[in-house]
């Protein structure tokens, strides 16, 4: 589904900015863009893996790094010693454990509320193919249709309060959802009623890893570098990852220990800077009225944020890994 993108104004939905995603990712990118469910994206992946590669129902409790090869400990009792271990596990990652002292999350004072909306229970406006994004004081929201139009995604982040559970299983009330938005604008208001129970997940900062290898251990995705979700970059840093990490494994097979430090390498700047400008994005968009709010609509106006993450969109792994 080829979409749009916009910035609205909190109380009143004026548009700040909006683009032709359709034409302009084409423009300065020379590819389409599309939105997709997160599980669907998962599925078209998993096609390329054959059955036979994927265990499931399995938990791991401990990797131990200090024998000559990785062994993997198994909640069900079950050992294995492998020779590359990429912990692909996630913002509560135990391979990330294992390879530095842990540094404590510390507590953002944000929290996240989501919800996956019918599209015949949401008003017109929310079924239009955009991005749309309202930003306001201490909160902002962003809604969209996905899987060809059969739902309409709806985010939404705010102050936490004492709120500090971390789930993506934890849930809240539509009403605590709806007193968050309380002042803003009606429709967005009905958007938000049209909703089920929402999920609600609090945001903790984990600041960036200086390495995330050891030996043959390696991580990858929020298990190496979680980010807040300002920028929408969490999936699609990890398939850069992924995209970087088979290339370096592939050019040097013979010496994966030299292939995941490489990877490191390639991949730790960028991941870094990616972390460091999704955590400050809180604060731009959470702006109380006033003139640093005017000063920053005022630029959503005159620039344009597409070409302006173009460090972000134009970056293609594979030319960025070339062989050692």
């Amino acid at each position: 589904m080829e979409v749009g993108w916009e910035f609205r104004r909190w109380r009143d939905g004026t548009v700040l900015s909006a683009e032709d995603l359709a034409t302009s990712c084409e423009r300065l990118y020379g590819e389409h863009t599309y939105t997709a469910h997160r599980a669907d994206l998962l599925d078209c992946i998993k096609l390329a893996v054959p059955d036979t590669a994927v265990r499931l129902r399995k938990r791991l409790i401990e990797v131990v790094t200090s024998v000559d090869h990785p062994v993997l400990r198994f909640d069900d009792g079950h050992v294995v010693e492998a020779d590359v271990v990429i912990g692909a596990d996630g913002i509560h990652s135990t391979v990330r454990q294992s390879l530095a002292t842990a540094t404590p999350a510390t507590y953002s004072g944000l929290c996240a509320f989501r919800a996956l909306v019918p599209i015949e229970r949401t008003p017109p406006f929310a079924r239009r193919r955009a991005h749309t994004l309202w930003i306001g004081p201490g909160r902002h929201l962003v809604h969209y249709p996905i899987s060809a139009g059969k739902y309409v995604n709806l985010v939404a982040f705010c102050p936490a309060g004492d709120y500090s559970v971390e789930s993506w299983s934890a849930t809240a009330t539509l009403e605590e959802f709806l007193t968050e938005f309380e002042d803003w604008d009606p429709r967005l208001r009905h958007l938000i009623q049209s909703a089920g129970t929402p999920g609600r997940w609090a945001l903790l900062d984990r600041p960036p890893l200086r390495c995330w290898t050891y030996g043959t251990v390696t991580l990858l995705g929020d298990a190496a570098h979680p980010m807040f979700p300002f920028y929408a970059q969490g999936a699609a840093q990890a398939i850069e990852d992924a995209a970087t990490l088979a290339g370096c494994l592939a050019d040097e097979p013979a010496d994966p220990a030299h292939a995941l430090r490489r990877y490191e390498k390639l991949r730790i700047p960028r991941t870094t800077k990616m972390q460091q400008v999704s955590r400050a994005r809180s604060h731009i968009n959470h702006l109380p009225d006033g003139p640093e709010q005017q000063a920053r609509d005022k630029a959503f106006t005159n620039d344009d944020p597409l070409a302006a993450s173009g460090w972000i969109y134009a970056h293609d792994p594979e030319a960025m890994a070339p062989p050692p």
